[in-house]
């Protein structure tokens, strides 16, 4: 996919960042930053994680003052101390996790700060006016009285886009605005972006979904390791391109897929029933990348709950070597030799406030204890060469899980579930909000479980990562198998979506 080159020339620049740089104790995070934005521009911010996008961002809306370097905002130089003060040069940042009060209404959180009064009452007529014509400017029926924590993610995502509006920014950032949007959901956001856009707002858009980039942005501009590398026209790159100019070194392909010989059938799944979830079957065989495909709320990650227990099933049979599993709980799965990377590793897979070390014993203690004492040296023996073999960048074992970065967290889980040495690795979302460094190295650890004759399901909602991956695709809709697609080397993503549609 390609950017509409009808929006690419356009001259007036809103936005020109120079020689920005910004040091933190024992750490340089942006050596030599520079960005520009265009009005009615989309430009896409990308790089690996710790590049220097964040905190270029944060310089950008106030959240940091620049130790040296120029901002230009329609020609004019300003310096921000506070986000207030960017917000009153016209920039708004809407972020992946949103800043919205769940218990108030829309209206509220669209004027929270900025109420309109009249003799010193809230003009609440006004506001419910105001709110209906920002709302109707989106292309949506939200009601204006409705409580936040009563709106799905997309909807409060518009009344995050709404109150930008309404504070009247020109530059609009957004960070990985589409983490947790159905597809459809996606090109209803696209297609406002392209609106706003139209409308001379300058959009800066940050995503690790490469695909979104192309389909979205009229230039990219790639920061690496503190520096910016430099800025291309969307159409004049080429996926392979762009991750190398991320990463800093050549790659021959963004899928490094090695097929591992698949041996017998390991891995059973009959009937399974439970929730949403009815009479799924299917099997894996040893040395078998299995992917699992589907819109979002077709019933994959229930599938990999039942089997790891973490849901009761109602009815059907797992068998593992070919003997019945009766599990029901995670404990039981982890001890029949089934493991299961959850798709939101902050909430549900990692201790956020522990540290690293402790995070990676956690399911692992039994195996270095003993009259009920833990061999302290054994543990951290192990969980330092784990570090090593996945390149966990990290300060030491002590680091607290919400330190790292995306990437490491994920490598964190990884090397927990590796030190109980699973026999069915379950994968949901592996490379969901981490950087093409990281899930390149993702991808290489499904090679490697794979030559070790472990059996992979690898549930992915990007059809690129599941074409690219697997060995096998079955593909669910509402709760069934949908259809399975055996020769993945001549598949298209066209053939996925029909069955999952």
């Amino acid at each position: 996919m390609s950017a509409d080159p009808a929006r690419v020339a356009v001259p007036a620049m809103l936005l020109q960042m120079r020689g920005i740089t910004k040091a933190f104790p024992g750490v340089q995070a942006v050596k030599s930053g520079s960005f520009e934005l265009a009005a009615g521009e989309i430009h896409a911010l990308v790089g690996e994680n710790g590049a220097g996008k964040s905190t270029l961002i944060k310089i950008l809306t106030g959240a940091h003052r620049a130790d040296t370097g120029n901002i230009l905002v329609n020609g004019t130089s300003v310096s921000f101390d506070s986000p207030i003060t960017a917000r009153q040069a016209g920039i708004a940042a809407i972020y992946q996790e949103f800043t919205l009060i769940p218990t108030m209404t829309v209206r509220e959180n669209l004027f929270l700060g900025r109420e309109k009064t009249h003799h010193g009452f809230v003009d609440s007529r006004f506001e419910y006016q105001t709110a209906v014509t920002l709302l109707t400017r989106l292309g949506t029926e939200i009601d204006p009285e409705a409580k936040i924590a009563d709106l799905s993610t997309a909807h409060q995502q518009m009344v995050e886009i709404a109150r930008a509006l309404q504070t009247d920014a020109r530059i609009l950032v957004m960070d990985e605005p589409t983490a947790a949007l159905t597809p459809r959901e996606v090109e209803r956001l696209f297609a406002i972006l392209k609106e706003l856009a139209g409308r001379g707002i300058g959009i800066i858009f940050i995503s690790h979904r490469l695909d979104e980039i192309f389909a979205i942005a009229d230039r990219v501009t790639v920061m690496r390791d503190g520096d910016t590398i430099g800025t291309w026209r969307t159409a004049e790159l080429t996926r392979i391109k762009l991750i190398e100019q991320m990463v800093g070194r050549s790659l021959e392909e963004e899928f490094p897929k090695v097929a591992a010989p698949r041996g017998e059938i390991g891995f059973e799944v009959r009937g399974l029933c439970g929730g949403k979830i009815r009479d799924v079957s299917f099997s894996v065989r040893r040395g078998e990348v299995l992917g699992l495909a589907g819109l979002m709320g077709a019933g994959r990650t229930e599938v990999a709950r039942l089997i790891f227990g973490a849901d009761t099933k109602e009815s059907g049979d797992i068998r593992l070597d070919g003997g019945p599993l009766h599990i029901t709980s995670p404990r039981e799965a982890i001890a029949a030799g089934i493991c299961l990377l959850t798709e939101d590793r902050k909430m549900q897979g990692l201790v956020l406030k522990a540290s690293a070390l402790e995070n990676f014993a956690l399911p692992n203690l039994l195996l270095w204890s003993k009259s009920g004492f833990i061999n302290r040296r054994r543990e951290r023996s192990r969980f330092f060469e784990r570090v090593d073999n996945l390149n966990i960048r990290l300060s030491g074992p002590d680091q607290h899980a919400e330190d790292l970065s995306g990437g490491n967290q994920q490598k964190l889980l990884v090397a927990r579930w590796l030190e109980t040495d699973s026999k069915v690795v379950i994968f949901d979302e592996p490379t969901r909000g981490i950087d093409v460094g990281a899930k390149y190295e993702m991808y290489l650890l499904m090679n490697e479980l794979a030559a070790q004759g472990k059996m992979v399901i690898m549930i992915s909602s990007e059809l690129p990562e599941i074409l690219g991956m697997s060995d096998r695709i079955l593909v669910m809709r509402e709760g069934r198998v949908a259809g399975e697609i055996e020769d993945v080397s001549t598949a298209t993503q066209e053939q996925v979506m029909a069955l999952a549609t």
